[in-house]
């Protein structure tokens, strides 16, 4: 992915990772495009940030998705560039006799299937464009669960998988396709207290490390690691999986 000159639509861009990547990718001569389902997030955000746009997303909607693929075609024809970002947390007590799954189904929906869903909506459009790249923010749950975030892990692990295929089946057409593997970053993705968490990366710091990865090109299989993410992501190939597996899952 080249760092300047893209067209650049980013899901779940108003909040956490996906505004930080929106608004440094800015800065750096891009025309970006936030997509989120509050109109008044968008608004503050473009308004702050002249020559970025907004468009109303819900990726729970096939309606929605199909209008974004009308949008993008009528406005923004030389989208190179889709960050698929979007996505929620949740705990679940799977023990619980009121546990049900209705928690899994919402995560699915939107880690899950809306990133399907706005990939298939796009990529006829970045098929048609030079220089176009696909990234999905996945997270390093995705290699060792959290249990106390059973199907949000799952989710991650699932969309580790489905790039890899994606990946190889788009090889002999000029479309990348990158997976940005975040560690515990200081957002509000599980509620305020993770952005003002101590033990996870500041916003900045982690945006920064993300952007000079993407300039220098380095990202082994298409997988953007930032150095805090490696020794978690290496774990079970180093033989240190079930030391990594109880450091974040204390019995």
């Amino acid at each position: 992915m080249k760092i300047t000159g893209n067209t650049i639509l980013i899901t779940g861009g108003t909040s956490g990772i996906g505004r930080g990547l929106a608004q440094a990718l800015h800065e750096r001569d891009n025309r970006v495009i936030i997509a989120g389902r509050r109109q008044n997030l968008l608004d503050d955000i473009t308004t702050n940030h002249p020559g970025m746009a907004g468009l109303q997303l819900d990726l729970g909607s096939p309606t929605s998705l199909s209008h974004l693929a009308d949008e993008v075609e009528a406005h923004y024809p030389e989208l190179n560039v889709l960050v698929a970002n979007a996505g929620i947390s949740r705990s679940e007590d799977l023990t619980s006799d009121e546990w049900d799954a209705s928690i899994a189904q919402a995560i699915i929906e939107t880690n899950i299937l809306g990133v399907l869903r706005v990939t298939a909506a796009l990529l006829p459009i970045l098929k048609k464009r030079p220089d176009a790249t696909i990234i999905v923010t996945t997270s390093n749950l995705a290699i060792i669960p959290l249990s106390a975030y059973p199907t949000y892990c799952a989710s991650k692990a699932f969309l580790h998988s489905w790039l890899q295929s994606l990946r190889h089946q788009l090889r002999d057409i000029p479309v990348e396709v990158l997976e940005l593997s975040p560690p515990y970053v200081q957002t509000e993705l599980t509620g305020e207290q993770q952005a003002s968490d101590p033990r996870a990366i500041p916003l900045p710091v982690y945006i920064s490390e993300v952007i000079h990865l993407l300039e220098t090109h380095d990202h082994p299989r298409g997988e953007i690691l930032v150095a805090h993410d490696r020794q978690r992501r290496f774990a079970e190939q180093e033989g240190r999986y079930d030391a990594a597996f109880a450091a974040i899952n204390p019995t």
